[in-house]
């Protein structure tokens, strides 16, 4: 039997190039809001964070499908931090040196399944590691966008649902990255999606969503309907 060769999930950077995905490292309840509008306490519960695979991501959006197995459909969007030197057990003060670029992302999210989970005590994965859920914009390359503040927000069909400011984060992004890479080594081509601000929901086939941040390639996308 053949076994087909898959090639890397690119990415478009400022510059024109491409950026390989390699793994994805999401962190959950980074926003005190956010963690709130999901039952958590930020001043009991830090930060944590998940993987997902490179075949989740959707370079540039477009049209994503609705997935399988779900009624209720969520939208997050979130600054995408792409790594692009290696580093293991990097201080945070140094940890900005790992960074390529940031660019706008979106963590579609199964909701009905990630709350059986919770209830269940059960991996998130069903939830969260789903076929065309975590679309990228470009990634900006140069040193000009500040990550420590600026406005990140969603709109659906032109409604504003999601609004906070980078500076909100719990977990700074060199913090995120010192933290990550005390579990792992971090290299080039890792992407980490660094939370969402509150005013997540649901979103319907047809719907349009136009994701910012400031400083950074806005992000469109759009529902339709589930594959076959």
């Amino acid at each position: 039997m053949s076994i087909p060769h898959l090639s890397p999930v690119l990415v478009t950077t400022s510059t024109g190039e491409s950026f390989p995905v390699r793994r994805l490292f999401c962190i959950g309840r980074n926003y005190a809001a956010h963690a709130r509008e999901m039952g958590a306490n930020p001043d009991r519960e830090p930060p944590f964070f998940f993987t997902a695979w490179s075949e989740t991501v959707v370079p540039g959006g477009g049209e994503i499908a609705y997935p399988q197995g779900t009624a209720d459909y969520h939208h997050e969007v979130e600054l995408v931090v792409a790594i692009g030197a290696s580093g293991r057990n990097v201080p945070v003060e140094t940890a900005l040196s790992l960074v390529h670029g940031f660019a706008v992302g979106l963590d579609m999210t199964r909701r009905d399944l990630q709350a059986e989970a919770k209830s269940a005590g059960r991996p998130w994965d069903v939830a969260k590691n789903v076929e065309q859920s975590k679309p990228v914009g470009i990634i900006r390359t140069d040193r000009g966008f500040d990550p420590t503040s600026g406005i990140i927000a969603l709109a659906v069909n032109g409604r504003e649902k999601q609004r906070g400011d980078l500076s909100d984060m719990i977990w700074s992004v060199p913090e995120i990255i010192a933290h990550i890479s005390s579990f792992y080594r971090l290299e080039p081509g890792d992407l980490i999606f660094t939370g969402t601000p509150s005013g997540v929901g649901p979103v319907a086939v047809g719907d349009t969503l136009a994701c910012m941040i400031a400083g950074l390639e806005p992000l469109t996308v759009s529902i339709c309907p589930p594959e076959i």
